[in-house]
């Protein structure tokens, strides 16, 4: 199967380019075109949200896609009681880092460190490949269930809320923002506190300042742990740590010898590469150098046992230190590190840079200059407003040129999301989704690198991949997944309505004469609407 741009057709009338426009709430000419065809709502659905449901279309039609645009821009203000109860059984949602570590965490690194003594190993490794070295103890079987749980719960939740919430344009920002400050579930501790940095540090700044989310993240200890910043002191370094400290000793056993430690860069080096400035941002290694010693004492209290941020003035290099050219005065002190998140926050460099990710999020893998510009000087004019950065892109002329029209892949997250809203699927129970995303090559919190995944196409399609989301289609129509379509399940429906419906209403019946003999082909109602699950025009958005 080979994913095809679909041809132009008029897409300037299609996707109502000549709406009249309107003003948006920054004063700039909006092209959200004020009667909509359903094209044109299909392609805001697929880009400021997970894709449209069988109702949605008509919904939007009857309110107003202007209106349901600003309504997704403030997410607070949506009622989204539905989704709470789905996600109310997930009782680790709630609960706090040392909560957590207390309760479900160190029980199944106490059986790890049984095993490690008893068969070699570290006690640190991922908790799959420890499950295997763990004795087969009733206690052992519990301690690791109740660890996996906490991760099972959160990619659950993170699955459920692209497919029902409401509240769509804050779960397509959460998934960008954890993406773009990426941390790895599977290195060591990092995984005790995915909970919390998702839920307090990336989820309620989405839409906000980009200093206050930069500010949350670098207090996380997700973060802290992941680039070891926790561990990054002075090159003198008069801290001792105990590294042995999250666990009690014997009474009268010798005290830890203190590790000598020293200057880690990687957070340094990540915050302006990744985070901030890019890779072509104007910084040096002399910068990273000293910015990496402005961030020396933010560290983690008691680490393994679900600690949160700490700054000690013990390990910090109090020294002068240049950054941009920006003097920070010696005696500093933690005011260092937050001087060069100010600094780091109000570049111009750092404008252009998160502009141009959000650009390529909403419009196209190569994102229009002009829009870039356009986003990046509406961030610098509002202090680093994400909303009005968003509302500048998904209002503008470019969103809603032919050019962007399916311009972009769907990542396997936005392909299942989709797919369980374009079906209506129900489903209580996520597990077999969050399995499909390890088969599809996305498996939730466990981008290893900091880059986090690709939101470009050449990541995503090949022949392989492909396959593989046919088969999701497949085992979600033929009920593989264990939940079912709402109302009937595809194979007591007509085979003329259920490929019609999905056709029409998610579709906007824009499928290619290739498409419809492919489907026509179809015996049952289960395999039409696998057939256009799996067509190119699906996996595009």
């Amino acid at each position: 199967m080979r994913i095809t741009a679909v041809r132009p057709l008029l897409l300037a009338v299609s996707l109502g380019i000549l709406g009249s426009a309107i003003l948006s709430a920054g004063g700039t000419r909006s092209a959200v075109p004020g009667h909509p065809d359903d094209k044109t709502i299909v392609h805001v659905l697929n880009r400021i949200g997970f894709g449209p449901t069988p109702e949605d279309v008509e919904r939007i039609r009857q309110a107003g896609l202007a209106r349901y645009i600003d309504q997704q821009l403030q997410p607070e203000k949506i009622a989204d009681a539905g989704m709470t109860a789905r996600v109310a059984a997930f009782t680790t949602l709630q609960k706090s880092t040392a909560e957590l570590a207390q309760n479900y965490f160190l029980p199944a690194l106490m059986e790890r460190r049984r095993a490690a003594r008893a068969q070699g190993g570290t006690a640190m490794e991922a908790p799959d490949a420890a499950a295997k070295r763990v004795p087969r103890t009733p206690e052992a079987r519990a301690a690791m269930m109740q660890e996996r749980e906490v991760l099972s719960e959160l990619a659950q939740q993170k699955i459920l809320r692209a497919a029902y919430s409401e509240r769509q344009l804050e779960e397509v920002m959460v998934d960008f923002w954890f993406n773009h400050f990426n941390v790895f579930a599977g290195k060591g501790v990092t995984r005790l506190y995915l909970t919390a940095y998702e839920r307090d540090a990336i989820r309620p700044h989405v839409l906000g300042k980009f200093r206050s989310l930069l500010g949350a993240t670098a207090e996380s200890p997700a973060m802290l742990f992941y680039l070891d910043n926790w561990q990054s002191s002075a090159p003198d370094g008069t801290v001792a740590v105990d590294r042995r400290r999250s666990f009690r000793r014997p009474a009268g056993a010798a005290p830890v010898k203190a590790r000598p430690r020293g200057l880690n860069e990687n957070y340094a080096r990540e915050l302006m590469e990744l985070h901030t400035l890019g890779v072509d941002g104007g910084y040096t290694q002399k910068d990273v150098q000293d910015v990496a010693r402005a961030f020396t004492g933010w560290t983690i209290t008691a680490p393994r046992q679900g600690g949160s941020f700490r700054y000690e003035p013990r390990m910090h290099d109090d020294g002068a230190k240049v950054v941009l050219g920006h003097r920070l005065p010696a005696g500093g002190g933690q005011k260092d590190g937050e001087r060069v998140l100010d600094i780091l926050a109000s570049h111009p460099a750092t404008s252009r840079f998160v502009a141009t990710k959000l650009v390529r999020r909403f419009v196209a893998d190569e994102p229009p200059a002009a829009l870039v510009e356009r986003a990046a000087a509406r961030f610098r004019e509002t202090d680093g407003n994400i909303r009005e950065v968003v509302r500048t892109i998904v209002t503008s002329p470019e969103f809603f040129a032919p050019a962007a029209y399916r311009a972009k892949v769907k990542t396997p997250f936005e392909f299942v999301a989709s797919t369980v809203r374009a079906t209506a699927f129900d489903t209580p129970n996520a597990l077999p989704l969050v399995k499909a995303m390890r088969d599809l090559g996305m498996p939730l919190y466990f981008c290893q690198p900091p880059t986090g995944y690709a939101d470009r196409a050449e990541a995503w399609v090949n022949t392989g991949a492909l396959l593989n989301r046919m088969n999701f289609a497949v085992a979600m129509t033929q009920g593989g997944t264990r939940g079912r379509a709402a109302g009937s399940p595809p194979s007591a429906a007509g085979l003329e309505a259920a490929r019609d419906t999905l056709s029409r209403n998610v579709m906007a019946d824009d499928v290619s004469e290739s498409t419809r003999a492919t489907v026509a082909r179809a015996t049952e109602a289960p395999q039409a609407v696998a057939l256009l699950l799996g067509s190119p025009e699906f996996q595009r958005k």
